[in-house]
C-alpha cells in the first residue's frame, strides 16, 4: 500500500550533486522576533530597537542573523536530517543580506559530500544550504555536515567524498547591510563602553552569566524554526536510543552562547560570518549553559571607515563555570563539559573614526 507520508531521506538516499528544494517558505514577523527574544534574552541593540538601527543608517531593526539561520536550517531538516543521529558542524556560513520583519525566506540544499561510517549503520552527509528572500536575493549560505542513519545496513557504501572546508571567511567577502553607519554610535544605549580598539588578540572573556535550558522552551524554540528532527521531539522513540532522551537542538546552544556573550561583547552588533562550529557533546533539558570567548583576529572591513571586525572563538559549557576558561584537559582532550566550539566574525564600531 502506497504511503503519502514523508519518511525522510536515509544515508543511502543521498547522491553527490543532488539538489533538494525545501518546502514551506516562511514569512518572518515581529512576533517571531519577540518570541526569539523571550527564549534567549538577546540584548544587542541593533536588533532590539528600530530607533537604534535607524541611528545606525538602517531602515529598521534587522532580524537577528541567528534567527534567520535557524529558520533556514529548519527548512532543510525534512529532506536532510529527519533521520539524523546528530548535526556535527558548520563551515563557511555567510550572511549575505539583512532580513526585516515581513520578509519571506525559502531554502534549497546541494549534497557536496558523503562518507559512510565504519559501523556501517550511519554516514555523514555534507550539504551546502542557501536561503533566499521573496525577491530571490540570497540572504544566507552555509555548509553543514550531519550524521544520518542508514535504512538498510547492507546497502553499499557510496564513494567517499569529503569537501574541502575553508578555515575562515575572508573579510573581503562580508556583506554588511546597505547604509550601515556607526559614525554617530551611542555606546550608552548599546550597553557597552568597549570599542574595537579595546580588544586584543589572545584576550579571553568570561561572559559570567549562565542560563538553564527548560524542556518547554527548547521544544518551543525548535517548533518556532519548524525543525522536525525526531531527536528533538519524539521522547517515545528516543527512550530507546543511546541517550534515552531527546537532544537539545545544537542551534539552541549557539543562540544561548551568543546571548550570553553580550556581557563582554555588547557592541558586537552583527555576526558577519561563521567560520566553523562543532557541537562537541550532547545537551539536555536541565543543563545550565555558560560561555567564554577568545579574540582570535582583528581586521578592517573593506570600504568601511567606522566599522571593523573581530574573529571570535566562543566555547559554551554545560554545568561548569567559565572563570578558568575550560578548553583542553591534562591529556590534551577537550574538556567534557564543553558542548559548543564556535569560530565567527562579529562587526563592531571603532572609537576612532578614520578620516
Amino acid at each position: 500500500m502506497a504511503t503519502k507520508t514523508n519518511p525522510g531521506n536515509y544515508f543511502e538516499d543521498f547522491t553527490i550533486g543532488q539538489v533538494l528544494d525545501h518546502a514551506t517558505p516562511r514569512t518572518i514577523t515581529e512576533g517571531d522576533v519577540s518570541l526569539y527574544t523571550a527564549l534567549y534574552g538577546s540584548r544587542f541593540a541593533l536588533q532590539s530597537a528600530d530607533s537604534f538601527a535607524m541611528s545606525c543608517g538602517l531602515e529598521a531593526a534587522p532580524i537577528d542573523g541567528l534567527l534567520v539561520f535557524h529558520i533556514v536550517f529548519g527548512k532543510t531538516v525534512p529532506d536532510v536530517s529527519l533521520n539524523a543521529v546528530a548535526n556535527l558542524g558548520y563551515a563557511d556560513v555567510q550572511f549575505k543580506a539583512p532580513v526585516f520583519p515581513g520578509d519571506s525566506v525559502q531554502a534549497s540544499s546541494k549534497v557536496i559530500g558523503l562518507k559512510e561510517n565504519s559501523n556501517g549503520k550511519t554516514g555523514v552527509v555534507y550539504v551546502r544550504s542557501t536561503g533566499v528572500n521573496q525577491m530571490g536575493m540570497v540572504v544566507l549560505d552555509y555548509i553543514r555536515w550531519v550524521m544520518v542513519r542508514k535504512k538498510d545496513e547492507n546497502a553499499p557504501a557510496p564513494e567517499t567524498v569529503v569537501p574541502e572546508l575553508l578555515a575562515r571567511v575572508d573579510p573581503s567577502k562580508f556583506k554588511l547591510p546597505a547604509g550601515l553607519d556607526f559614525s554617530g554610535y551611542d555606546a550608552t544605549l548599546a550597553g557597552s563602553p568597549h570599542y574595537f580598539e579595546d580588544y586584543e588578540v589572545g584576550e579571553k572573556i568570561d561572559h559570567v552569566d549562565g542560563m538553564t535550558i527548560e524542556e518547554a522552551e527548547h521544544m518551543m524554540a525548535t517548533r518556532l524554526y519548524q525543525n522536525t528532527a525526531k531527536v528533538h521531539f519524539n521522547q517515545h522513540q528516543m527512550q530507546n536510543d543511546r541517550f534515552g532522551r531527546r537532544l537539545i537542538y545544537g542551534g539552541h546552544i549557539i543562540s544561548l552562547a551568543r546571548s550570553l556573550s553580550f556581557n563582554g561583547l555588547g557592541n558586537a552588533q552583527i555576526i558577519a560570518a561563521i567560520n566553523g562550529g562543532s557541537h562537541t557533546a550532547p545537551t539536555f533539558a536541565g543543563d545550565t549553559i555558560y560561555a567564554w570567548s577568545e579574540v582570535l583576529e582583528k581586521a578592517d572591513v573593506p570600504g568601511q571607515k567606522e566599522t571593523s571586525a573581530l574573529r571570535i572563538r566562543t566555547l559554551a559549557t554545560k554545568n561548569k563555570l567559565c572563570d578558568s576558561f575550560p578548553d583542553k584537559v591534562d591529556d590534551g582532550k577537550r574538556d567534557p563539559a564543553i558542548v559548543l566550539d564556535l569560530d565567527y566574525w562579529v562587526i563592531l564600531p571603532k572609537r576612532v573614526i578614520e578620516a
